[in-house]
């Protein structure tokens, strides 16, 4: 009888009764890849479970965005339209495919995309925002502004809120709204260098407060934003010999 444990999950693995577990894995690793930015191995792990389990919101998800990162929007935008068809409510496939689109510069069919995330989950913050973005990329700018507004009382903690918003105020020319929302971003992520960098522009082009942009660009450089260091040189000058 010692032997019959072993010999019954031989016999299950060849009939095929565990590929869950290793399906799961898949899943897991897959799903972990892309998080981490490995999006060659995230598409590939995931066509790999996508194969034998192709109705999984996650997978399509995440390997659609995967797919995107490495620049290959076709295949992006059918995968995440393939999630679709069988899921056609899940608002994380709904804003990857709005994302994508966005990506491919089809922004009124990435709006719609966005608002039926809205309708479906009118706390996600998260379509607020990328509904914003695209607003203000199409000129929409009151529209923007009412949904950055929406995602900074939903999402308060999140800087691109900030960001993106001061954006909207800069683009109509609102430069101490935009100072206002960059120094918001600031203060949720102070060791993130694109706010110093985006207020730095605006104290240097617009308000003409050149010791406050190049503190701004100091920091921005010092955090890693190379733009701000080439910034910073030509408000320094040349070194003194």
């Amino acid at each position: 009888m010692k032997g019959w444990p072993r010999i019954l999950v031989v016999t299950l693995c060849l009939a095929g009764a565990l590929p869950a577990w290793a399906g799961q894995a898949l899943l897991i690793q897959g799903i972990e890849a892309q998080k981490a930015g490995r999006n060659e191995q995230a598409v590939q792990l995931l066509g790999q479970y996508l194969q034998k389990y192709p109705q999984i919101a996650e997978a399509r998800r995440c390997r659609a965005l995967a797919l995107f990162a490495l620049g290959r929007k076709v295949e992006a935008l059918e995968e995440v339209t393939r999630g679709l068809k069988d899921n056609p409510r899940d608002c994380g496939l709904l804003l990857a495919y709005g994302k994508v689109l966005a990506g491919m510069e089809r922004r009124p069919e990435a709006i719609a995309a966005f608002s039926q995330v809205v309708v479906l989950e009118p706390k996600n913050a998260e379509a607020f925002k990328e509904r914003g973005e695209s607003q203000a990329q199409e000129g929409c700018f009151p529209e923007a502004i009412g949904d950055f507004n929406r995602a900074a009382a939903l999402a308060p903690k999140d800087p691109w809120v900030y960001n993106k918003r001061g954006m909207a105020w800069f683009c109509q020319g609102e430069f101490d709204k935009a100072v206002a929302d960059f120094t918001t971003a600031i203060k949720v992520a102070p060791d993130a260098p694109h706010a110093y960098f985006f207020r730095g522009n605006i104290y240097n082009f617009h308000l003409h407060q050149m010791d406050k942009a190049m503190a701004d660009y100091r920091q921005a450089c010092r955090l890693g934003h190379p733009l701000a260091c080439r910034e910073l040189e030509k408000l320094a000058g040349p070194p003194e010999k």
